[in-house]
């Protein structure tokens, strides 16, 4: 927890203060008591001065009166020590024969004067000349009382944190159905809606949760809904692709024939891959059901991959930089498969006519490795960086279709460093563009 010596703890406490309800009903109940308690002592004490000059002022006149008459002219200082330890009060006299003081030391009579003006006879409220000349002053003895204050004190800032104590842990218990919306959103929102927000109240946030619940219940249901069309579909589609590359096959090789032949097996193709990514991509949403973990030598996996692609082809050969001793990860070999090759062929296809090959880099990053695959061609538009790894998304869609691209290579990569729980990020690296996965160790 920082200290008062670091410079950020007030932003840090700013930052909590403007992020937390909690803390901000806290603060506003504080606030709206310190209010009324100054609100409630600047009218007492208005109230109470009015009276003073009223009442109270005119009875303490008549009282130092009777005192200074009790003490006698010219003044008796047995008398005088006499009222001083049947009263709480301090007496001085002064005057051309005696000067006494009961307590020597500081002198209270402010604390009875304050800053009254002086009484209607022309003298200070507490203090009376005798006949003889001698001046007779009255102040608090507050000796005996010195202590008690400061007891009051301790007392009233122990109530007052018991009572913020008590507000806090109201206040927190007001909003505890926040917390569990919170947390049933987050799993909401990880795919999981197994678990319902618990309603603890009848009150607006148990209905608030209850309609939390609702919605995560119709989203579910058209999620599984979706997901069930689209498999259904994928599935029913295989087979009539199936048969129509069979019969494809069988047509004579004749030459007048072989140009539409080879035309319909590429169609097909594009269709038996499409209807794959489309499976595939199903799988990955769920998650970590999906994967089948096993410990994979990345840097291998990488060059087998690469040498796969370019072999038999009229391709480049991809630089490789993979440096050695990276870790072995715990990933699904196949999965990973695909993710490297989808951003290869991506990276081969879109490097026709650059002035450099491909280049593919693994490199240890924290526990894990980072994938990074670079091309030297063209690249996209800024504005289309954020939508290059949606589904079906091309931002040019002619030579997509020319080049054999559906719109899925990347999104499936997305799914497959997400499903491992690390990173995928897509940047122009001017010329070219660069692709970097991080998959996490364990």
């Amino acid at each position: 927890m920082p200290g008062t010596d670091d410079p950020r703890w007030h932003v840090r406490a700013r930052h909590a203060l403007g992020h937390s309800l909690r803390l901000r009903l806290v603060a506003l109940f504080l606030l709206l008591a310190l209010g009324m308690t100054l609100a409630f002592l600047g009218g007492m004490q208005k109230a109470l001065g009015i009276g003073w000059r009223d009442a109270a002022r005119p009875l303490v006149a008549d009282y130092v009166d009777r005192l200074a008459a009790e003490i006698g002219s010219p003044p008796s200082i047995e008398r005088a020590q006499a009222l001083a330890q049947r009263l709480p009060v301090n007496v001085r006299i002064s005057g051309p024969r005696i000067n006494w003081e009961s307590t020597p030391g500081p002198w209270h009579e402010r604390a009875w004067d304050g800053a009254e003006q002086d009484s209607p006879r022309g003298q200070p409220l507490l203090q009376r000349t005798t006949a003889d000349g001698h001046r007779i002053q009255l102040g608090l003895n507050l000796a005996s009382l010195q202590n008690q204050p400061r007891r009051v004190g301790w007392i009233t800032l122990a109530i007052l944190l018991a009572l913020t104590a008590l507000a806090y842990g109201y206040v927190r218990r007001l909003l505890r159905p926040l917390d569990d919306i919170r947390s049933g959103a987050a799993r909401f929102g990880s795919g999981d809606f197994g678990t319902p927000i618990p309603v603890r109240r009848r009150d607006e946030l148990g209905q608030l949760a209850g309609d939390v619940n609702t919605m995560a219940r119709s989203i579910h249901r058209m999620l599984e809904a979706k997901r069930a069309l689209l498999l259904a579909i994928s599935h029913e589609l295989r087979s009539p692709l199936t048969r129509a590359r069979i019969n494809t096959e069988l047509l004579p090789e004749t030459a007048d024939v072989l140009a539409q032949r080879q035309a319909l097996l590429r169609d097909l193709a594009l269709m038996r891959d499409l209807v794959t990514d489309l499976l595939e991509s199903e799988r990955l949403g769920q998650g970590h059901a999906g994967l089948h973990l096993e410990p994979t030598d990345l840097g291998a996996l990488a060059r087998e991959v690469a040498a796969q692609l370019t072999a038999g082809a009229d391709l480049e050969p991809v630089w490789m930089e993979i440096v050695p001793g990276l870790p072995e990860l715990s990933v699904d070999r196949s999965r990973v498969r695909l993710l490297l090759r989808n951003l290869l062929d991506n990276a081969l296809r879109h490097s026709a006519g650059a002035s450099q090959a491909p280049e593919l880099a693994l490199q240890p990053e924290g526990t894990g490795v980072s994938i990074v695959v670079r091309d030297y061609g063209a690249g996209v538009e800024e504005a289309a960086l954020a939508q290059l790894a949606q589904p079906f998304y091309r931002p040019d869609a002619s030579r997509e279709r020319a080049t054999g691209g559906v719109g899925l290579g990347l999104y499936l990569c997305k799914l497959v460093a997400l499903a491992h729980g690390g990173s995928f990020d897509i940047r122009n690296a001017q010329p070219g563009l660069e692709v970097r996965v991080v998959l996490p160790g364990a």
